[in-house]
């Protein structure tokens, strides 16, 4: 008797516990990776306000530092309130049969994103706003390429279109479960979310905008170079919550990001300096500055996925390579790129991205690939992202910017250039002596 219910129970009792053996655990925050998302997401914001702004503030003319760090902090505010609207629904929802390259509007207005909403085991809340200030500083490096010849009102409606229609797509196809992350794309923290698209679409604003007025037979000198390392400084710190915090986590991954941006950084800064003695006698400031952040965008894309040698290696080619692309773009075939985004920014970019796929070998101290990949393949699945960006931003970019021109004016006149943003935009004056 006792075996036959036995018999006839357990099976029931089976079928009972199997649904709820094999349910998923509900999404289970971690207070450690909070905590340093919260971090993070600071820092990243610290980059623009007060760094980048003073970077760009302090590298323009006496008579325009107002209507740079006016338009840095512009930015800011606008694209905030478009990511709640649409931007983040953009960039990370679920786009349905459309996903691969467009994340839908279902999470318009932040719909779902509250306190008990959980992305991986942090609150959504700051994943959204992690994400955010990446957001807010991608169309305000791209500031650097028409700084002091620019309308306000037209900046900032290109900034806006730019965000939702360059920014947003791009940043959902490689982080976003788009197309270019199924295909193994490997972008930890922004070598083309971030540097290649912000450096593509400075160059085509700098070809469609076109040189300031004296350029370049009239010297056009940083005016406050002390401002601008200040904001050096200030990007520098803040570039540790852009890579190790785009680990999601408090974990060995962020350990190793922290440690590699510091040695590229310090590697291009190096670099450059070697590059400047040993073409012009002396090395300068600005030069060390400039090849620091030449050296934090190239590393960006490599450093969740690289060691220390693929830091010192991506850092002096990024010292090297991104002071001579400076130096061609400007002195040989005369593009006014005012603060040199592009030679910077767009190739560190590419230069980082395609180096990923190198450095990333285990034998070379990086986290390896995934099974069957080799290190061939990955590079060509990098060059595939550079070039899918790259079109993108420079292609749309250039309707945008005829787009806003058309609607709000781009350019100031001459005689406003001569005079200068801050008093013919804004009616101020940065120094009242």
């Amino acid at each position: 008797m006792k075996a036959r219910l036995f018999k006839t129970v357990l099976p029931a009792l089976l079928l009972i516990a199997a649904p709820l053996a094999g349910a998923a655990e509900p999404p289970k925050l971690d207070p450690a990776n909070t905590a340093w998302m919260i971090t993070a997401s600071v820092l990243v914001l610290f980059m623009t306000l007060p760094g980048l702004a003073l970077f760009y503030a302090g590298l323009v003319r006496a008579k325009n530092v107002l209507s740079v760090l006016m338009q840095c902090f512009a930015i800011t505010c606008t694209v905030t309130l478009a990511w709640v609207v649409v931007g983040y629904s953009i960039a990370f929802g679920d786009g349905g049969s459309a996903n691969a390259w467009f994340g839908g509007f279902g999470k318009v207005l932040l719909a779902g994103v509250d306190v008990k909403a959980v992305k991986g085991t942090i609150p959504e809340t700051v994943f959204a706003m992690f994400q955010l200030t990446f957001a807010i500083i991608t169309p305000a490096l791209v500031i650097g390429a028409y700084a002091e010849r620019v309308r306000f009102g037209g900046m900032l409606l290109f900034s806006l279109l730019w965000l939702l229609l360059v920014y947003c797509p791009i940043a959902h196809w490689v982080w976003g479960d788009g197309w270019l992350q199924k295909m193994g794309v490997m972008d930890f923290a922004g070598g083309l979310v971030v540097h290649l698209n912000a450096g593509m679409a400075a160059l085509v604003c700098a070809l469609v905008l076109g040189k300031r007025k004296g350029f370049p037979d009239t010297a056009m000198p940083p005016h406050n170079l002390a401002m601008a390392v200040t904001g050096a400084c200030m990007l520098w710190v803040g570039w540790f919550g852009f890579n190790a915090g785009s680990a999601l986590a408090a974990d060995g991954s962020a350990g190793m990001a922290m440690l590699v941006t510091h040695i590229g950084a310090a590697t291009a800064s190096l670099a450059w300096l070697l590059c400047e003695k040993l073409r012009y006698g002396k090395p300068s400031v600005l030069g060390i500055v400039t090849g620091m952040v030449a050296g934090l965008g190239t590393i960006t894309p490599a450093s969740g996925f690289v060691g220390p040698l693929g830091a010192i290696a991506i850092g002096g080619a990024a010292g090297v390579i991104c002071f001579f692309a400076t130096s061609y773009l400007k002195r040989r075939l005369g593009v006014d790129d005012s603060l040199d985004v592009f030679p910077v920014h767009g190739v560190g970019g590419i230069l980082g991205t395609t180096l990923t796929g190198v450095f990333a070998a285990a034998a070379l101290g990086g986290v390896g690939y995934p099974d069957k990949v080799t290190m061939g393949d990955q590079v060509l699945v990098q060059i595939t992202g550079v070039l899918a960006v790259a079109a993108w931003s420079g292609i749309v970019t250039w309707l945008l910017l005829k787009l806003t021109d058309a609607l709000a004016g781009l350019r100031v006149t001459g005689d406003e250039e001569t005079e200068g943003l801050d008093t013919v935009l804004h009616n101020e004056k940065g120094y009242n002596l």
